[in-house]
């Protein structure tokens, strides 16, 4: 993919203006009241994964609806604790995963808490889920979980990935082994969605890795990019003509830059220029509009979705300590 979007000058001030709804807050605030009715009950099972240095746990907690979501919560050996804990939320079609993918973290003298997203995770990749989404869309679908309910907020999949992720950060806290008040979120794309999400939810997180982030200025990204997730709704959209109003509407409620806006915790980002999955004016919207003071972005020129791979996970142990998270 050459580079297709504005040049780096312009995305470094490119800050839309806003589209939320005027009942943003309010939508999002009975949602997590409405969640926090139901017992966290979270549980952390000791699993033997074979590792020597790190404690392992396969973890659970009751997310949206009363849903059981589970996890990973792995904790390093011969650390002095309780220690820092980086919330790690998935890509796209992907979950949890196994313990031994997830040792960079408790190699850093961190803990990571590995969130499954629910429903994903089945697509024959190597990082399997284990969490269900017993809820239905109530709408015809294209196939993916981009439209699963998108005709209305109250019914639309990412309420219920977002509230679980919020959960998911209650649930970390609970663990002894977890310092409370050094908890990081973090993900790439999809991932990056959701921690940015939760960044906007939440005030008492230190720090968010927010990585080529999707769902962020949404609309822009359907008009830009013909690669999947976002050509799921446009597929939609192809079909079930008279239906953008609604559509655009229910977005509105999940668009990282209105979740941007309300964050309170330092933040740094990853932006590939070259990204046709996430477009950089779609990062640099949600980038532009984060709402804490300390912020800082890695730009990669000549990558695509994948990012800054190897040579970012450096930037973000060193940027981390310097934070001292």
């Amino acid at each position: 993919m050459a580079l297709f979007d504005m040049p780096l000058a312009e995305l470094r001030t490119y800050r839309p203006e806003q589209a939320e709804p005027e009942d943003f807050d309010a939508f999002w605030k009975s949602t997590l009241d409405e969640a926090a009715g139901h017992d966290l009950a979270a549980e952390f099972r000791p699993y033997d994964a074979a590792l020597t240095e790190v404690e392992v746990y396969d973890a659970s907690f009751t997310g949206w609806g009363g849903h059981r979501i589970s996890g990973w919560l792995i904790v390093p050996k011969h650390v002095a604790g309780p220690v820092p804990c980086v919330m790690l939320y998935v890509g796209y079609q992907r979950g949890r995963g196994t313990p031994h993918d997830h040792l960079l973290w408790p190699a850093s003298g961190r803990a990571v808490f590995v969130v499954d997203t629910r429903g994903q995770g089945a697509s024959g990749g190597d990082h399997p889920g284990a969490t269900a989404d017993p809820y239905g869309g109530a709408n015809p679908q294209s196939p993916g979980f981009m439209t699963r309910g998108i005709l209305a907020p109250e019914r639309y999949y990412y309420r219920r990935v977002f509230t679980d992720a919020v959960r998911a950060v209650d649930a970390a806290k609970a663990h002894p082994a977890v310092d409370p008040d050094r908890v990081c979120l973090s993900g790439a794309s999809q991932g990056g969605g959701i921690a940015t999400a939760v960044a906007g939810l939440r005030d008492d997180v230190a720090a968010a890795l927010v990585d080529v982030p999707f769902l962020t200025h949404i609309r822009r990204a359907l008009e830009m990019t013909d690669s999947d997730p976002y050509q799921e709704i446009v597929r939609f959209l192809r079909t079930q003509r008279g239906t953008d109003e609604q559509v655009f509407r229910t977005l509105s409620y999940v668009d990282g830059r209105h979740f941007a806006a309300r964050a309170a915790c330092p933040a740094l980002y990853s932006v590939a220029l070259m990204d046709p999955v996430c477009p950089p004016s779609t990062v640099f919207a949600s980038y532009n509009h984060w709402a804490h003071s300390e912020k800082s972005i890695e730009v990669y020129p000549w990558n695509g979705h994948e990012g800054g791979t190897a040579e970012h996970r450096f930037a973000q142990l060193k940027w981390l300590r310097t934070a001292g998270v």
